[in-house]
C-alpha cells in the first residue's frame, strides 16, 4: 500500500456474523476493512484476524477489496479452505453484487468480456490486456436509473474472479462505480463517501454436508427498489 495510506478500519460492528458452524463462518464485511492482514503490522486488522479470535485456525477462501462491502465465507481450518477453494476455482460458486455507477448504460443489460492483468508498474491497478490478460467476464443488468440520469443501480454477476474485475469492467464501458478512488475521476469519487459496491449474495456448497447454501445481505448504501 502507498506510504501515505492511513488505515482506519471500522470497529462497529466488530464482526457481523451471518452464519456459524463447525466448518465455516459467513460474515458481512464492511467497507474499509481488509479481507486478510496486510504485510505491514499496522494493517493486521482484517476479517481473518477478527474471525481468528473465535476460530484460531481460520483461513481465507476468497477476498473482497478493502473498499467493497458484503458477504464473505471463511473456512475454520486449512482442510475446509481447500474444499471451498476448489469451488471458487471451478466456478461452482455464484456471486451477485450491486453497485451504483455513473450515468446510464446504453444497454439495460449485457456481458462484458475484457481480459485483465496487473499493471506491474502501477500496482494495485488492473488493466485490460488482450494479449496477456486473464479471461474476465461480467454480466450486468441495470435495475434503476435516477430521474436525472446521473447514476444507475446495476446488478453484477461476475463469472470469473479477477482482482478489481467489476471496478475495471464498469469503468471500461464508461460507467465507473461511484466512490471508486482507483478507477473513477475525482468528480465521480466525490459523489459519495465510500465505494458503492456490495457483495449482496454468495452461493456455494457446504464443505461437509455438500448442501447448496445461499447467503445475502443488503448493501449499506441506499437502494430505491427491492433487490432480487
Amino acid at each position: 500500500m502507498p506510504n501515505e495510506f492511513i488505515y482506519t478500519p471500522p470497529l462497529e460492528p466488530f464482526l457481523e456474523i451471518i452464519h456459524n458452524d463447525d466448518a465455516i463462518i459467513v460474515v458481512n464485511k464492511p467497507s474499509g476493512l481488509l479481507s486478510v492482514p496486510g504485510r505491514d503490522p499496522r494493517h493486521n486488522d482484517s476479517i481473518i484476524s477478527r474471525v481468528r479470535r473465535e476460530a484460531p485456525d481460520a483461513q481465507a477462501v476468497h477476498r473482497l477489496d478493502m473498499a467493497t462491502s458484503g458477504i464473505m465465507v471463511v473456512a475454520k481450518n486449512s482442510k475446509i479452505s481447500g474444499i471451498l477453494g476448489k469451488q471458487f476455482q471451478n466456478r461452482s460458486t455464484s456471486k451477485i453484487y450491486y453497485a451504483w455507477v455513473y450515468g446510464e448504460p446504453e444497454s439495460p443489460e449485457g456481458v462484458i468480456k475484457l481480459p485483465l492483468i496487473t499493471d506491474f508498474s502501477n500496482r494495485p491497478y488492473q488493466i485490460v490486456d488482450f494479449n496477456n490478460g486473464r479471461e474476465a467476464i461480467t454480466q450486468y443488468t441495470v435495475v434503476f436509473t435516477a430521474p436525472d440520469k446521473s447514476r444507475s443501480l446495476v446488478r453484477l454477476h461476475p463469472l470469473t474472479g479477477r482482482s478489481h474485475q467489476l471496478r475495471v469492467h464498469m469503468k471500461e464501458i464508461g460507467h465507473p462505480i461511484l466512490g471508486d478512488h482507483l478507477y473513477a475521476s475525482p468528480e465521480i469519487r466525490e459523489m459519495v463517501p465510500n465505494l458503492q459496491l456490495h457483495a449482496w449474495s454468495l452461493t456455494f456448497y457446504h464443505p461437509v454436508s455438500n448442501q447448496r447454501m445461499t447467503f445475502r445481505h443488503d448493501p449499506p448504501f441506499t437502494v430505491p427498489i427491492r433487490l432480487f
